[in-house]
């Protein structure tokens, strides 16, 4: 008998959760119930920008069935809120800045009634100037949308002297690039059950994925003690992001506080789309140039992003895109400049790739343009240009050093060389044309250098004999139990039977920071490798104190403690639960650390990391010539990422990546016309089906890491999301010969621009 786990049986492990969710069985969040629960409903404001004359909620209470009405009076701590500073307020007193401002709140005895209370509420107002786009809101008699006027965030970064060095330059591209404001489109809207409990606390099932900020934020809102709230954020249905900001919860908390019953508020889509944070639309201008030989001398940036009304995580998008502006490239000469703008649009946040989508979409085009007009290879341009392994970062930070960028680039060469030729010479329609293009980029992990990232977690052993893991993560979607699970069982060769695993409960774990910016995975793998000496040190002497044979003989394996030299015997020498049931009154074992996400020792820019995933996509698309329609028939990714731990696991976070990202480059944008959302639900707003994903995908994994990098496998939640519009953008080049610079693709943009049969092909 072995007790180890191999690659194969890390294959076809089955998630934890997997079963019940495929089944319809998963209880999530929004299908709690309680006893004498109420429904809550939330009034936003009919105007995107307005003074508000007067609110009067006075028919709303006397209705039958209401059993309480909320608004900016009932706010007993501060009226605010927002994961960076709390500009947005919690409910509105004298002004609305977009149309998902809440005004009143309602709980009712049915969901009927509190919609019905909500069209009592009388609120006046008095318009005033709606500020739609950044550039309106850049001008200098722009009304203020905040006392600090309408610029959030102005970031800038130089290196060496740009505009001298273009002077030098045989070639130079300039273009402009626009990126589109991308829904979430998560299955489960915002929504959950708020609970006051007797002894005055509060329990609050939401979906977060941040469950200790989001005690924080409550905590100031509601006036109440961090301990006096518990915050239960797992399972979600989706999130990408779009759960990281506060959306209902301060709502259903004081509902449940003022009528002292269980809460219930679920968005519909509808509400959802008015009120929940999008993707950055940004504008983004950059201007490159290179010698004759494809050496890249000079890079001008400048990025515009439409923030929206509040700020929420609008400055650290920001400061990613800018440090991204440079991707993997060797540049000598760099100028970037950011700009992120308050206007009366819905509220712009964190997104499945934080501002590097935007950037990579833009940076990448350049590369392909550059190439283009040097009739070079773009793959060859790109190589030229790449980083080294012991290069500095992209704003001359130190990094973990890595090959990761000539790794999958290598990697797509290969895929290229395989696939692109007879891709192009397989017979289709006559009016239809085939192309293939790729893209490249880097992307950080963690929350960068001077941000608060902090992690743990503990390992515990049960009066049970269960192997207990508690980390403050939350499960949205992305197979995070998976990976805990398989971590665990490869740690101490044991079975899914003997562990426990505890999560997304604040109650019940410690602090590990929030379930974003790729850090889950890679600080559950780090926290194990502080946590696992100690825990199987201790497991292994009280073993040999209830049984005298010495610990360096005993070996944690399947369902208890074995004999190492018999490990072939069919039962372990003590099983995990007789070990519990013998350990001495008193006594316990628990094993816990706390640290932060790896940081660089010298970055000088606020946010800037240390450790980077990279990736290569290549897209294969085919172009109507009659319709300007899009096909993509394949997207190939390699990933260099460390350590693969769950593998279905990575390769459904990389191949729904791409999926989501192909919507974001060939459909998705959540339309706004003078701050009114024009698609307002699903029926306009179109997002892939199965019908459009691709069937010829192949993602390779890059897993080995530099040597002595002891940091283990970066996420990958977000890096398969990243370079896939850049590579169907140039594949549509390739096709139609017609350059893109705005997303998603127009259909009349390649049928006006296109030059079918003069285009230069891929080399």
């Amino acid at each position: 008998m072995s007790n180890q786990t191999s690659l194969s049986d890390r294959k076809r492990r089955v998630r934890p959760d997997g079963p019940e969710k495929v089944t319809g069985r998963m209880i999530y969040l929004t299908d709690l119930s309680f006893p004498n629960m109420l429904y809550g409903k939330v009034l936003r404001s009919l105007e995107p920008h307005a003074e508000i004359v007067s609110i009067s909620v006075e028919e709303a209470k006397k209705l039958p069935g209401v059993r309480a009405v909320v608004t900016y009076r009932d706010v007993p701590g501060l009226n605010g809120f927002g994961l960076i500073f709390p500009d947005q307020p919690v409910l509105c007193k004298d002004r609305v800045r977009y149309v998902g401002d809440a005004l009143a709140a309602v709980a009712a005895d049915t969901e009927e009634i509190a919609e019905q209370a909500l069209h009592l509420i009388k609120v006046e107002y008095k318009k005033l100037p709606v500020v739609d786009s950044p550039e309106k809101a850049l001008q200098p008699d722009a009304p203020l949308l905040h006392p600090g006027g309408n610029i959030l965030h102005h970031p800038h970064f130089k290196k060496g002297d740009a505009e001298t060095a273009f002077q030098t330059c045989a070639i130079v591209v300039e273009e402009t690039y626009e990126l589109p404001r991308q829904m979430h489109a998560y299955m489960e809207t915002e929504g959950g059950v708020i609970v006051p409990e007797p002894d005055g606390k509060l329990t609050v099932y939401v979906g977060t994925q941040h469950g200790f900020k989001d005690r924080f934020q409550l905590a100031r809102i509601l006036d109440m003690s961090e301990a006096d709230i518990r915050i239960v954020s797992s399972p979600m249905g989706g999130s990408f992001g779009g759960k990281d900001e506060l959306n209902i919860q301060p709502y259903g908390a004081l509902l449940a506080l003022a009528a002292d019953c269980p809460v219930k508020l679920h968005n519909s889509r509808k509400e959802s789309v008015k009120a929940g944070i999008k993707r950055h639309p940004m504008k983004i201008t950059m201007k490159t140039g290179v010698d004759t030989e494809g050496n890249i001398l000079a890079h001008k940036v400048k990025i515009i992003a439409d923030t929206g009304a509040y700020a929420t995580l609008g400055p650290a998008v920001l400061d990613f895109a800018v440090e991204h502006a440079p991707g993997p490239y060797i540049i000598p000469h760099i100028d970037i400049e950011g700009l992120s703008v308050f206007t009366n649009n819905g509220v712009a946040g964190e997104f499945r790739g934080f501002g590097g989508n935007q950037i990579t979409f833009a940076l990448e085009g350049q590369m392909d343009r550059l190439a283009d007009k040097l009739n070079m290879d773009p793959l060859l341009f790109r190589r030229k240009n790449l980083r080294k392994p012991d290069d500095p970062g992209p704003l001359g930070q130190k990094i973990a050093p890595t090959s990761g960028a000539l790794d999958v680039l290598q990697a797509i060469e290969r895929l290229h060389a395989e696939k692109a030729k007879g891709w192009k010479q397989e017979k289709t329609d006559q009016w239809k044309v085939r192309g293939t293009g790729m893209a490249l980029t880097m992307h950080g992990g963690g929350l960068g250098i001077d941000r608060l990232d902090p992690s743990g977690g503990r390992l515990s052993f049960t009066k049970s004999g269960k192997i207990e893991a508690a980390f403050g993560f939350e499960e949205c979607g992305q197979g995070l139990l998976a990976v805990i699970e398989t971590l665990l069982i490869e740690e101490f060769e044991c079975t899914e039977k003997d562990i426990q695993i505890v999560i997304g409960d604040t109650a019940l774990v410690p602090i590990s920071g929030s379930s974003t910016a790729s850090r889950s995975t890679s600080m559950v793998w780090q926290a194990l490798q502080r946590m696992k000496g100690s825990f199987r040190k201790q497991i292994l002497e009280l073993s040999q104190l209830l049984t005298g044979i010495p610990a360096d003989q005993l070996r944690m394996g399947r369902g208890g403690i074995w004999l190492i030299e018999n490990m072939d015997a069919s039962e372990p020498f003590i099983t995990f639960s007789e070990l519990a049931k013998q350990m001495p009154s008193g006594g316990s074992i628990n094993v816990h650390t706390s640290f932060n996400f790896p940081t660089s020792p010298d970055a000088s820019v606020g946010g800037s990391h240390y450790l980077y995933a990279f990736a290569a996509v290549m897209a294969q698309v085919e172009v109507d010539v009659l319709t300007g329609q899009v096909k993509v028939y394949a997207i190939d990714q390699a990933v260099a990422a460390g350590p693969i731990v769950s593998p279905l696991g990575y390769l459904g976070q990389i191949e729904g990546g791409g999926v989501m990202a192909l919507g974001y480059t060939l459909m998705e944008e959540a339309i706004m016309e003078k701050g009114i959302y024009v698609t307002d639900n699903f029926d306009t707003y179109f997002i892939p089906t199965i019908c459009d994903v691709p069937y010829k995908t192949k993602v390779e994994a890059i897993d080995q890491l530099a040597e002595g990098d002891l940091f283990g496998p970066r996420g990958v939640g977000e890096i398969g999301t990243v370079a896939v519009a850049p590579a169907i953008a140039r594949a549509i080049y390739d096709a139609a010969g017609c350059w893109v610079n705005k997303l998603p693709v127009s259909p009349e943009i390649i049928l006006k621009s296109a030059s079918f049969g003069e285009r230069k092909p891929w080399i």
